[in-house]
């Protein structure tokens, strides 16, 4: 029997990358961890990994993750004498159409923002990279020479020697068969080889992980699928290592192996695997191969590798890879379990990720906050929904396909559909709503959809359709749908103190006040912002961002200790609609609410629409004056018709989206999140100069040290440019910083886009990388446009 220790700070189960490298830096940080593994290290998963590392991701942070494994990687041999197989020979990724040439343009371009060297390259120079290639459809490629391999096995081999040096403990063939909880807090674990008691508990357990946070009343939602990779023996013209190849038109991933070829593939729909199929004896075991699910991809190598038509096949490996909803990893401290944080859901990047990913765990377990902001990957992040079984066998086969699809901007998944629907939804069809999925709700992008729309990098096909809405709610008056927000009662004697201390907004103004606020971390950077309505003094009603409630909801739980007070989620009962435009006033009026027309800027107040009770509150996040009127759910479908009878048009969240940009504000995940706080983006002036909140000491050493806001408004001169998002912005030939919104401005005829640039000036001209291409921008320091002179924020 194993000689466990009877308590730990840390414990990590699972002994896969993810597993040691957790247990890794834990150490490093100098926690006292240990590490449990039901069968031997790198069982489940890692074992059969592909292992390529290539650095570049959708977001700056995640490709720092990525690059921190790079880094970690190649410093592992000199630190620990154990070879990872490090082989950096580069990527080559081929375009043969012009959406796919315009997508890895644009990740060039992306490279060069995040420091990545990539260069895009002719068909012929890629074939001197790769000789053994037909290149006839090719009609472009990007080359990234800093990507490699290593061998996943070494990799950990290498991870646990480094953890073992610095005190961490391993057992292996000790299965977990119970986690002990008290009070919604981890107490210990139980094993096969007796009981741990420990503080945290770090879930690295891959394929079963689903049911092991289960142990725990956690949820995590992600679910097997099948993989599926060629070995060939030795192939003649194959000599030493070649680049990654990446023909992702054709679903398919290259490389040498042995002298021979691997040929992977992330298939357009893959096959998921039932919970239960892989019990606990599956550890270094492979699934029947599936040549006629591998067939049609098979067909896409023989045709880039004409050699494979000769090549002697040694397997067609199938290993299952777990994939989340949304097919980003889970890290972080679960909302159900205090001290339970996940590290899994890799979605066939655990091995590139893993040295990163495990990094930030640990930091989050040791500090209580990720190096640096992840929110993409929260594990708080999906909606209770999501963790149905049958949901994630119809989404995660898909999930598997994105991977090498052309992420148009407006693409939409398929599976899992109409799992929460909004209250209008009928009349919403009939109208011809596209929908887009936001935390299982069903939420209008846009109306009067003419058939499936035709998806592109250019002007899109929606382009009328949203300027009609728009033109409704500056003209006229539109009705935006916000019932999705998340939706927090906040009640009892100390709520007042309680949201004083944790917000950094003016929490203490008179009921029938609307207070927007930040709510800021011990860093002084952002946790969330939202809106605050006081309804009495006892009682305020907080607005959040729709896929925001578990997490922030969970961050007031863990801050609520020593004040009396409630906290509940009401979000299901409350609809929330937007009137917004000239005519709102006319509108309101007629449909029995004319006291809503002598409410102040962010006021809130009790009426009755279409003889239905509502409570608005006059404020604006479109630039277009109107009011947020909250009502019961079943109540919205009378004061919904009321308000369209009297002239009110529907406007969906592209309309929406559009407006915000034009008005210069700030939205968590773009503008804002983990890593800025509001001195750095212009909402300053919405914090309390006096203190006394979570954060405040940062905020105030700031202003002592003149930090500014570096959030510009940019406004293109070519009506050719369609900026989505994350393009690089140049001054003087140098790239100065990055657009986080962008869109076409209706109100103003132009495209447009917020972005966090340094040391740019009002009026300065500057240049914008669209996929290599460079447009030219005008800087404006505030709103592009503002109709109204109002800030929506006081």
């Amino acid at each position: 029997m194993a000689n466990l220790p009877s308590h730990a700070s840390v414990v990590v189960i699972g002994g896969g990358v993810m597993g040691c490298s957790t247990l890794y830096h834990l150490a490093k940080f100098g926690a006292d961890a240990v590490l449990l593994e039901r069968n031997k290290l790198t069982s489940g998963t890692t074992w059969h990994s592909a292992a390529q590392v290539r650095a570049l991701r959708s977001s700056q942070n995640l490709t720092r993750m990525i690059q921190y494994s790079v880094e970690l990687y190649s410093q592992l041999e000199a630190e620990t004498g154990q070879s990872v197989g490090w082989i950096q020979k580069g990527s080559l990724s081929l375009a043969t159409n012009p959406d796919r040439l315009t997508l890895i343009r644009r990740q060039e371009a992306l490279a060069h923002a995040y420091g990545i060297e990539a260069t895009s390259i002719t068909p012929d120079e890629a074939l001197e990279r790769w000789p053994l290639m037909n290149i006839d459809d090719v009609i472009g490629a990007v080359w990234s020479p800093e990507d490699g391999r290593v061998s996943p096995s070494d990799v950990c081999a290498a991870l646990v020697k480094g953890a073992k040096s610095l005190g961490a403990k391993i057992f292996e063939d000790t299965g977990v068969t119970g986690i002990l909880t008290d009070g919604g807090r981890i107490k210990g674990i139980e094993t096969t080889q007796g009981t741990i008691m420990c503080d945290a508990i770090a879930l690295c357990t891959g394929l079963w992980s689903r049911d092991v946070g289960a142990m725990a009343g956690a949820e995590v939602p992600l679910l097997a699928c099948e993989h599926f990779y060629l070995l060939t023996k030795p192939v003649e013209g194959i000599t030493g290592n070649l680049p990654t190849l990446s023909d992702h038109d054709n679903y398919l991933y290259i490389r040498d192996d042995s002298g021979g070829l691997l040929v992977g593939c992330f298939e357009p729909m893959g096959k998921p695997i039932a919970p239960g199929v892989l019990d606990e004896s599956f550890a270094f075991g492979l699934l029947p191969e599936d040549w006629d699910h591998f067939e049609p991809m098979m067909m896409g190598a023989m045709n880039r590798l004409p050699s494979l038509e000769t090549a002697e096949v040694k397997m067609l490996l199938n290993g299952p890879e777990s994939f989340t909803p949304d097919g980003s990893f889970m890290l972080g401290e679960t909302a159900e379990t205090k001290g339970l944080f996940l590290g899994c859901g890799m979605n066939s990047m655990g091995v590139a990720a893993g040295g990163g990913a495990g990094m930030n765990l640990a930091h989050q377990i040791v500090h209580g906050h990720t190096a640096y902001d992840l929110s993409e990957a929260d594990a708080k992040r999906f909606a209770p929904v999501f963790n149905s079984v049958d949901h994630l066998m119809a989404r995660a086969p898909e999930i598997l396909g994105t991977h090498y699809v052309i992420p148009y901007p407006g693409r939409q998944l398929k599976t899992a559909r109409d799992l929460r629907k909004l209250p209008n939804d009928t009349p919403y069809r009939v109208a011809g709503a596209q929908f887009g999925q936001f935390y299982g709700w069903e939420r209008p992008l846009y109306f009067d959809r003419k058939g499936e729309p035709t998806l592109t990098f250019g002007k899109p096909d929606w382009f009328a359709q949203v300027r009609r809405e728009v033109t409704a709610a500056h003209r006229k008056a539109a009705i935006f749908d916000a019932s999705p927000f998340g939706k927090i009662e906040v009640t009892g004697p100390d709520a007042e103190a309680f949201l004083r201390h944790v917000c950094a907004g003016q929490m203490g103004r008179a009921p029938g006040s609307v207070i927007y606020t930040a709510m800021l971390n011990d860093r002084g950077t952002f946790e969330s912002d939202l809106t605050a309505q006081r309804i009495a003094t006892d009682h305020y009603r907080l607005f959040v961002g729709t896929t925001a409630i578990k997490r922030d909801l969970t961050w007031l739980r863990r801050h609520s200790e020593g004040f009396d007070v409630q906290l509940e989620d009401s979000t299901e009962a409350y609809a929330v609609l937007g009137l917004m435009g000239p005519q709102a006033a006319r509108i309101v009026t007629e449909c029995g609410a004319p006291e809503l027309n002598d409410l102040g800027y962010f006021k809130v107040g009790p009426a009755h629409i279409a003889g239905k009770h509502v409570r608005a509150a006059r404020m604006s996040y479109v630039g277009e004056a109107g009011w947020e009127i909250t009502c019961k759910v079943e109540n919205e479908p009378a004061i919904h018709a009321a308000l369209r009878g009297a002239g009110a048009t529907d406007a969906g969240l592209y309309a929406q989206t559009s407006m915000r940009i034009e008005k210069g504000f700030c939205a968590m995940g773009h503008e804002l999140d983990g890593d800025v706080t509001p001195v750095q983006t212009g909402l300053d002036f919405a914090t309390r100069k006096s203190g006394g909140f979570i954060g405040a000491e940062v905020l105030a050493e700031q202003r002592a040290k003149g930090v500014t806001s570096h959030v510009v408004s940019l406004k293109f001169l070519d009506q050719a440019a369609v900026p989505l998002g994350h393009e690089p912005i140049y001054s003087g030939g140098k790239i100065v910083g990055q657009t986080s919104s962008a869109g076409y401005g209706y109100r103003i005829g132009a495209p447009i886009a917020l972005g966090h640039a340094k040391g740019l000036q009002h009026g300065q001209r500057v240049q914008v990388d669209i996929a290599r291409q460079m447009f030219e921008a005008e800087v404006i320091i505030g709103p592009m446009f503002d109709p109204t002179g109002e800030r929506m924020r006081p």
